[in-house]
Protein backbone atom coordinates (compact mmCIF):
# COMPACT_ATOMS: atom_id res chain seq x y z
CA UNK A 1 0.00 0.00 0.00
CA UNK A 2 1.26 3.47 -0.86
CA UNK A 3 1.77 5.96 1.96
CA UNK A 4 -1.23 8.36 2.36
CA UNK A 5 0.91 11.35 1.42
CA UNK A 6 1.63 9.85 -2.03
CA UNK A 7 -2.06 9.26 -2.63
CA UNK A 8 -2.93 12.85 -1.78
CA UNK A 9 -0.37 14.41 -4.13
CA UNK A 10 -2.06 13.39 -7.43
CA UNK A 11 -5.43 14.48 -6.01
CA UNK A 12 -4.07 17.87 -4.99
CA UNK A 13 -2.46 18.35 -8.40
CA UNK A 14 -5.74 17.42 -10.12
CA UNK A 15 -7.63 19.92 -7.96
CA UNK A 16 -5.20 22.72 -8.85
CA UNK A 17 -5.49 21.88 -12.55
CA UNK A 18 -9.30 21.94 -12.35
CA UNK A 19 -9.23 25.40 -10.78
CA UNK A 20 -6.84 26.69 -13.43
CA UNK A 21 -9.07 25.38 -16.22
CA UNK A 22 -12.20 26.83 -14.59
CA UNK A 23 -10.75 30.33 -14.75
CA UNK A 24 -11.07 33.34 -12.43
CA UNK A 25 -14.89 33.45 -12.57
CA UNK A 26 -15.17 30.61 -10.02
CA UNK A 27 -15.64 31.87 -6.43
CA UNK A 28 -15.32 29.17 -3.80
CA UNK A 29 -15.33 31.39 -0.70
CA UNK A 30 -18.64 31.61 1.14
CA UNK A 31 -17.53 34.62 3.20
CA UNK A 32 -15.75 37.88 2.47
CA UNK A 33 -12.11 37.44 1.60
CA UNK A 34 -9.81 39.90 3.33
CA UNK A 35 -6.27 40.91 2.56
CA UNK A 36 -5.59 41.43 6.27
CA UNK A 37 -6.98 40.42 9.63
CA UNK A 38 -8.82 43.65 10.41
CA UNK A 39 -12.33 43.11 11.76
CA UNK A 40 -15.02 45.07 13.57
CA UNK A 41 -16.81 44.20 16.78
CA UNK A 42 -20.38 45.46 16.74
CA UNK A 43 -21.83 45.82 20.21
CA UNK A 44 -25.50 46.40 20.98
CA UNK A 45 -26.71 47.21 24.49
CA UNK A 46 -30.31 47.40 25.68
CA UNK A 47 -30.46 50.14 28.31
CA UNK A 48 -33.06 50.38 31.05
CA UNK A 49 -35.67 52.85 29.76
CA UNK A 50 -35.41 55.27 32.66
CA UNK A 51 -31.60 55.24 32.61
CA UNK A 52 -30.73 56.02 28.97
CA UNK A 53 -29.87 59.68 29.61
CA UNK A 54 -27.62 58.69 32.49
CA UNK A 55 -25.89 56.00 30.44
CA UNK A 56 -25.18 58.35 27.52
CA UNK A 57 -23.77 60.98 29.86
CA UNK A 58 -21.46 58.41 31.43
CA UNK A 59 -20.21 57.21 28.05
CA UNK A 60 -19.40 60.75 26.94
CA UNK A 61 -17.63 61.46 30.23
CA UNK A 62 -15.53 58.31 30.59
CA UNK A 63 -15.06 56.92 27.07
CA UNK A 64 -11.53 58.38 26.93
CA UNK A 65 -10.39 55.58 29.25
CA UNK A 66 -11.69 53.02 26.74
CA UNK A 67 -10.22 54.86 23.75
CA UNK A 68 -6.74 54.47 25.23
CA UNK A 69 -6.91 50.77 24.31
CA UNK A 70 -8.41 50.49 20.81
CA UNK A 71 -10.10 52.41 18.01
CA UNK A 72 -13.75 53.38 18.20
CA UNK A 73 -15.49 53.71 14.83
CA UNK A 74 -18.78 55.10 16.10
CA UNK A 75 -21.21 55.22 19.00
CA UNK A 76 -24.94 55.85 18.54
CA UNK A 77 -28.27 55.60 20.31
CA UNK A 78 -31.46 54.57 18.53
CA UNK A 79 -34.19 57.06 17.73
CA UNK A 80 -36.53 55.03 15.50
CA UNK A 81 -36.87 51.34 14.73
CA UNK A 82 -35.72 50.29 18.20
CA UNK A 83 -35.90 51.91 21.61
CA UNK A 84 -33.39 52.30 24.42
CA UNK A 85 -30.53 50.74 22.49
CA UNK A 86 -26.98 51.86 21.84
CA UNK A 87 -24.71 50.65 19.04
CA UNK A 88 -20.92 50.95 19.07
CA UNK A 89 -18.33 49.59 16.65
CA UNK A 90 -14.70 48.85 17.52
CA UNK A 91 -11.88 48.12 15.10
CA UNK A 92 -9.22 45.44 15.71
CA UNK A 93 -6.15 44.43 13.75
CA UNK A 94 -6.78 40.73 14.45
CA UNK A 95 -8.10 38.43 17.18
CA UNK A 96 -4.85 38.53 19.13
CA UNK A 97 -5.17 42.30 19.23
CA UNK A 98 -8.69 42.06 20.65
CA UNK A 99 -7.57 39.54 23.29
CA UNK A 100 -4.79 41.88 24.42
CA UNK A 101 -7.21 44.81 24.56
CA UNK A 102 -9.75 42.88 26.62
CA UNK A 103 -7.04 41.85 29.08
CA UNK A 104 -5.82 45.43 29.38
CA UNK A 105 -9.36 46.69 29.97
CA UNK A 106 -9.89 44.17 32.73
CA UNK A 107 -6.82 45.60 34.47
CA UNK A 108 -7.65 49.26 33.83
CA UNK A 109 -8.72 50.55 37.25
CA UNK A 110 -10.11 53.83 35.88
CA UNK A 111 -12.26 52.09 33.26
CA UNK A 112 -13.48 49.40 35.63
CA UNK A 113 -14.01 51.67 38.62
CA UNK A 114 -15.39 54.84 37.04
CA UNK A 115 -17.41 53.38 34.18
CA UNK A 116 -18.02 49.61 34.19
CA UNK A 117 -19.02 49.26 37.84
CA UNK A 118 -21.52 52.11 37.52
CA UNK A 119 -22.76 51.52 33.95
CA UNK A 120 -23.46 47.77 34.11
CA UNK A 121 -26.49 48.15 36.41
CA UNK A 122 -28.02 50.42 33.74
CA UNK A 123 -27.75 47.73 31.04
CA UNK A 124 -30.46 45.10 30.56
CA UNK A 125 -28.83 43.05 27.79
CA UNK A 126 -25.62 42.94 25.76
CA UNK A 127 -24.98 41.46 22.34
CA UNK A 128 -21.89 41.44 20.16
CA UNK A 129 -20.94 40.33 16.65
CA UNK A 130 -17.69 40.13 14.75
CA UNK A 131 -17.89 41.36 11.17
CA UNK A 132 -15.66 42.17 8.23
CA UNK A 133 -16.16 44.90 5.71
CA UNK A 134 -17.18 43.29 2.44
CA UNK A 135 -14.23 43.28 0.00
CA UNK A 136 -15.68 45.99 -2.26
CA UNK A 137 -16.35 48.48 0.55
CA UNK A 138 -14.02 50.82 2.39
CA UNK A 139 -15.14 52.46 5.62
CA UNK A 140 -16.43 55.91 4.71
CA UNK A 141 -17.09 59.19 6.48
CA UNK A 142 -20.00 61.61 6.21
CA UNK A 143 -19.44 64.77 4.15
CA UNK A 144 -20.06 66.89 7.25
CA UNK A 145 -20.92 66.59 10.92
CA UNK A 146 -24.55 66.42 11.92
CA UNK A 147 -27.26 64.44 10.24
CA UNK A 148 -28.53 60.98 11.11
CA UNK A 149 -27.42 57.43 10.46
CA UNK A 150 -29.45 54.46 9.30
CA UNK A 151 -28.44 50.95 10.38
CA UNK A 152 -30.00 48.35 8.10
CA UNK A 153 -29.68 44.65 8.87
CA UNK A 154 -30.27 42.08 6.14
CA UNK A 155 -30.61 38.41 6.92
CA UNK A 156 -29.51 36.67 3.75
CA UNK A 157 -30.04 33.10 2.65
CA UNK A 158 -27.21 30.68 3.58
CA UNK A 159 -24.35 30.57 1.11
CA UNK A 160 -22.54 33.81 1.79
CA UNK A 161 -21.39 36.43 -0.72
CA UNK A 162 -20.50 33.67 -3.19
CA UNK A 163 -24.27 33.21 -3.56
CA UNK A 164 -25.74 36.70 -3.17
CA UNK A 165 -22.76 39.07 -3.20
CA UNK A 166 -23.05 40.44 -6.74
CA UNK A 167 -26.81 41.07 -6.54
CA UNK A 168 -26.48 42.71 -3.13
CA UNK A 169 -23.67 44.95 -4.32
CA UNK A 170 -25.73 46.02 -7.33
CA UNK A 171 -28.63 47.00 -5.05
CA UNK A 172 -26.33 49.03 -2.79
CA UNK A 173 -24.73 50.79 -5.75
CA UNK A 174 -28.14 51.59 -7.22
CA UNK A 175 -29.05 53.48 -4.04
CA UNK A 176 -25.65 55.21 -3.94
CA UNK A 177 -26.07 56.39 -7.52
CA UNK A 178 -29.28 58.23 -6.68
CA UNK A 179 -27.18 60.62 -4.59
CA UNK A 180 -29.60 61.05 -1.70
CA UNK A 181 -27.56 59.06 0.84
CA UNK A 182 -23.94 58.39 1.77
CA UNK A 183 -22.67 54.85 2.30
CA UNK A 184 -20.47 54.47 5.39
CA UNK A 185 -19.91 50.72 5.51
CA UNK A 186 -21.16 47.26 4.62
CA UNK A 187 -20.35 44.57 7.21
CA UNK A 188 -20.71 40.79 6.88
CA UNK A 189 -20.83 38.72 10.06
CA UNK A 190 -18.18 36.18 11.01
CA UNK A 191 -19.44 35.54 14.57
CA UNK A 192 -23.02 35.96 15.69
CA UNK A 193 -25.98 35.21 13.46
CA UNK A 194 -24.32 34.14 10.21
CA UNK A 195 -25.30 35.38 6.74
CA UNK A 196 -26.14 38.74 8.26
CA UNK A 197 -25.17 41.95 6.50
CA UNK A 198 -25.26 45.33 8.23
CA UNK A 199 -25.27 48.47 6.09
CA UNK A 200 -24.56 51.86 7.65
CA UNK A 201 -25.83 54.95 5.80
CA UNK A 202 -25.60 58.68 6.54
CA UNK A 203 -28.32 61.20 5.68
CA UNK A 204 -28.64 64.93 6.27
CA UNK A 205 -31.88 64.42 8.18
CA UNK A 206 -34.69 61.91 8.61
CA UNK A 207 -36.85 63.98 6.24
CA UNK A 208 -34.08 64.13 3.63
CA UNK A 209 -33.80 60.34 3.83
CA UNK A 210 -37.57 59.92 3.48
CA UNK A 211 -37.84 62.09 0.37
CA UNK A 212 -34.72 60.56 -1.19
CA UNK A 213 -35.88 57.04 -0.55
CA UNK A 214 -39.30 57.82 -2.05
CA UNK A 215 -37.63 59.11 -5.22
CA UNK A 216 -35.26 56.13 -5.33
CA UNK A 217 -38.16 53.69 -5.31
CA UNK A 218 -39.48 55.36 -8.45
CA UNK A 219 -36.12 54.90 -10.19
CA UNK A 220 -36.27 51.95 -12.58
CA UNK A 221 -32.61 51.10 -11.97
CA UNK A 222 -33.13 50.86 -8.21
CA UNK A 223 -36.31 48.83 -8.61
CA UNK A 224 -34.60 46.34 -10.92
CA UNK A 225 -31.56 45.93 -8.66
CA UNK A 226 -33.68 45.48 -5.53
CA UNK A 227 -35.93 42.94 -7.22
CA UNK A 228 -32.89 40.91 -8.19
CA UNK A 229 -31.34 41.02 -4.70
CA UNK A 230 -34.47 40.13 -2.70
CA UNK A 231 -34.29 36.62 -4.16
CA UNK A 232 -31.62 35.98 -1.55
CA UNK A 233 -33.23 37.90 1.31
CA UNK A 234 -34.93 36.31 4.30
CA UNK A 235 -35.65 39.40 6.42
CA UNK A 236 -34.50 42.95 7.05
CA UNK A 237 -34.73 45.51 9.81
CA UNK A 238 -33.55 49.09 10.21
CA UNK A 239 -33.04 51.74 12.87
CA UNK A 240 -32.41 55.47 12.82
CA UNK A 241 -29.31 56.28 14.85
CA UNK A 242 -28.14 59.49 16.52
CA UNK A 243 -24.39 59.76 17.20
CA UNK A 244 -23.18 60.43 20.72
CA UNK A 245 -20.99 63.43 21.38
CA UNK A 246 -17.97 61.13 21.73
CA UNK A 247 -18.56 59.29 18.44
CA UNK A 248 -15.84 59.70 15.79
CA UNK A 249 -18.61 59.35 13.18
CA UNK A 250 -20.88 62.32 13.86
Amino acid sequence: MLPPGLLRRPLAAAARLALQRAGPQVHLATGPRQNNGVFYEIRTYDIKPARMKEFVEMVNKYIHFRLAHSELVGFWHTELGAMNKVFHIWKYDNFAHRTAVRQALANDKDWQGKFISVALPLVEKQHNEVAYLVPWCQLGKPPKEGGVYEWVTFQMKPGGPALWGEAFRAAINAHINTGYTKLIGVFHTEYGLLNTVHVLWWNESADHRASGRHSAHEDARVVAAVRDSVRFLESQQNALLIPLQCSPLK
